[in-house]
């Protein structure tokens, strides 16, 4: 039996359900053994020179068919219902322990077998639980009942009645431990090929600008086909296991009906005994013949166990300790301070910021400029607790963030990102994700300020529209335009740009610039961009270079003063 220690503790959540499928394979069970036992009695009648009584056990009989189909479809519809419902809950738990582990955990995980494990794992998973383990139960609790029974009956048929399910039960399963072995290579195999799939479909614009497509198809139809041979593999074992079954089943069955004429030779028994001992034997081995269909349903959810673990025991990589509430609301933003901070990625040999010391004042826009790797977006991701500071501490105003809930935390923030992404709904869902109460009046206010209104109302159904996946029907200045426009209405009292202009033209990001001006106001505003036109409308600019700051001040000043600033404008060099 495929009983793994992970999938029962996983079964907690699901238990009810299972329950209900358990019951109903009892009552489908119990409707056989009664139409067994009445049949049983109709022939021991006919056999006995009574047409009538054999008639009325028949009838009897007939009656429990009957009500067994009925028994049956409502079995098929609350293992579906149960099937559905384990489903939902455990995806429910996969997405929230990824949105727990949060981008640290995504920026290292393969987006095609993250989804891979969320759709076909639990799918895998849905026919172990309700269909596997329910008649686990079942295979237990009705032969061992049946036998029991057979001991006041018969002792010598009742033992090699209950020595044939046990090797029924053992003997096909010494092939189990190869075949997980197998399956768990097949598995990680096909979630790696999942994974290329899925990137070579997003990198196909360049796979055919370098003409690599042709070969990268190549490669993969190799790998598909060699998976393909692996499943066979295991599909010709599970084969094997199956035919031992059915050896087994018919040589038990035989041996007690043997057994059991041999008793009515000798005058142990009459005519019942044998039409008994027939038709129990059969009922005795038809759980075990199913739990074999079922096994061969629950086996692709015993082989992802693996990746659905690793998900669920991924540690995240800061801890969600605090208790404190954020106080902060547009209006009255908080002044953000870096004391002392150092962070160093896992397996770096330097820091990203080292020892940084700076303050970024209530209500004012700071520029944060550098080239290349000068710890900028590391800052970014320190602010929202991607990462905590190996040394330091960083404060809104006077408080380290670190006592405070994550979810408070990032409440107080709103992010314009470089790479803005839109879903496959409605424009006005994509604006309310941060905001879910937000009126119509508050949309449209919010799509005035970031002057994104006037082509939202252009697009076929206007507000109502459902964009493509990650908004690829607008142009770049759109995109960031209705990223600007989900940061106003999200109104968090820190407001985050991440070279929010970097991928629009110049008519493009003077309309952005233009749409920040009012957004800034009331607001604590950290601003990281490259081009001289953004950062010229900052209050405060910090210049760092390897994880250091090498010049701070107003930004009025530094732009007339040589220095680190007007090198980096002067060479283009400057990046988030």
């Amino acid at each position: 039996m495929m009983i793994h220690r992970r999938l029962l503790e996983l079964a907690g959540r699901v238990w009810w359900p299972m329950t209900v499928c358990v019951l109903m394979g009892l009552i489908v069970s119990g409707t056989y053994i009664a139409q067994a036992l009445l049949v049983a009695q109709a022939l021991t009648e006919l056999f006995e020179g009574s047409a009538d009584g054999a008639i009325r056990y028949l009838s009897f009989a007939l009656i429990f068919i009957v009500l067994r189909t009925g028994v049956i479809w409502v079995r098929e519809v609350v293992t579906t219902w149960a099937g559905g419902l384990i489903r939902a809950r455990l995806r429910d738990r996969l997405v929230a322990a990824l949105a727990d582990l949060g981008p640290a955990y995504l920026s290292h995980a393969r987006a095609g077998a993250a989804q891979a494990t969320l759709t076909d794992g639990v799918d895998g998973l849905d026919p172990y639980y309700s269909r596997y383990l329910p008649q686990v139960v079942v295979t237990v609790l009705v032969p061992t009942a049946l036998v029991a029974w057979m001991f006041t009956l018969n002792t010598t048929i009742a033992w090699v009645l209950l020595i044939c399910i046990v090797l029924v039960l053992t003997v096909p399963r010494l092939q189990d431990l190869k075949l997980m072995a197998t399956g768990k290579q097949r598995w990680q195999a096909y979630t790696d090929l999942s994974a290329d799939y899925l990137e070579a479909m997003q990198g196909i614009t360049t796979l055919r600008s370098f003409g690599a497509a042709e070969r990268r198809r190549d490669t993969l139809e190799e790998r598909s086909h060699t998976l393909y041979q692996d499943t066979m593999a295991e599909l010709k074992l599970s084969l094997t296991e199956s035919g031992m079954t059915a050896l087994l089943v018919q040589t038990g069955t035989s041996a007690a009906v043997v057994l059991a004429a041999v008793a009515v030779g000798r005058g142990e028994g009459g005519a019942s005994l044998m039409f008994l001992v027939l038709l129990i034997a059969f009922e005795c081995f038809r759980p075990v013949r199913d739990l074999g269909k079922a096994w061969h349903a629950g086996y692709l959810g015993i082989t992802a166990v693996d990746g659905i673990t690793a998900l669920l025991s991924a540690k995240p990589t800061v801890a969600d300790s605090g208790t404190s509430l954020a106080p902060w609301k547009a209006g009255t933003p908080p002044t953000i301070t870096f004391e002392d901070v150092q962070f160093s990625y896992p397996g770096a040999r330097t820091p990203a910021l080292q020892r940084l010391d700076l303050t970024i004042r209530a209500g004012r826009t700071t520029a944060i400029v550098g080239r290349s790797g000068a710890g900028k977006s590391t800052l970014v991701s320190l602010l929202g607790r991607t990462h905590d500071p190996d040394v330091g501490s960083i404060l809104f105003d006077g408080m380290d963030i670190r006592e405070l809930r994550i979810e408070e935390l990032r409440a107080s923030l709103a992010v314009v990102n470089q790479h803005t992404y839109l879903f496959n709904i409605s424009v006005r869902e994509n604006l309310r994700l941060g905001a879910v109460d937000a009126s119509e009046q508050q949309v449209e206010h919010a799509c005035r300020m970031a002057q994104a209104d006037e082509f939202i109302r252009e697009l076929p159904q206007g507000y109502e529209t459902v964009l493509d996946e990650g908004g690829k029907s607008l142009s770049g200045g759109q995109r960031q335009r209705l990223a600007l426009a989900r940061a106003i209405l999200r109104n968090a009292p820190v407001l985050i740009l991440d070279e929010a202009t970097s991928h629009v033209d110049t008519a493009g990001e003077f309309e952005i610039v233009q749409a920040l001006k009012g957004v800034r106001e009331g607001r604590t505003c950290l601003m990281i961009a490259h081009r001289l036109s953004t950062i010229a409308e900052a209050d405060d600019i910090v210049v760092l270079d390897d994880g250091c700051i090498v010049q701070q001040g107003a930004a009025v000043d530094l732009r007339g003063r040589p220095g680190p600033l007007v090198d980096l404008l002067n060479s283009q060099e400057v990046r988030v």
